[in-house]
């Protein structure tokens, strides 16, 4: 049998946390979500100010972060490529913002961000992400 890692409550404190000093340190108004390795929600918050729509959009980067392994961004550079096939794939979230949280080599859960521009809300998850690996 494997041992599986996986995200405690306080890892998720710890991340969201994290995220939210980030964009509050650059004036950003953001929604965070964290997922775990099944893309099932762990934490929701949307800051004052973001557009309602920001927690479908972050809760999607996630979800497609931690369920296709990879951030986010890899689908929509494909896409911006000519592979528009994978907007028939079942996730909403194929756009930069959502990065997976990897332990030890294996894919524990991911975060997602909306709300600035896409390279912001993945640094923002970035941020969030280096406050437990």
């Amino acid at each position: 049998m494997k041992t599986k890692h996986y995200l405690t409550a306080e890892d998720v404190k710890k991340i969201a946390a994290a995220a939210e000093k980030h964009a509050q340190d650059n004036n950003w108004a953001v929604v965070i979500a964290v997922v775990d390795d099944g893309g099932h929600l762990l934490h929701l918050h949307r800051m004052d100010g973001v557009a309602p729509i920001s927690a479908e959009i972050a809760t999607g980067k996630a979800r497609t972060a931690a369920l296709g392994r990879r951030e986010s961004r890899i689908y929509e550079e494909s896409i911006k490529a000519g592979r528009v096939a994978f907007l028939s794939v079942p996730l909403t979230g194929l756009l930069e913002g959502g990065v997976p949280v990897i332990y030890e080599g294996e894919v524990i859960g991911a975060v997602g961000v909306s709300g600035v521009k896409s390279e912001q809300d993945a640094e923002t998850a970035k941020a969030g992400i280096a406050a437990v690996v």
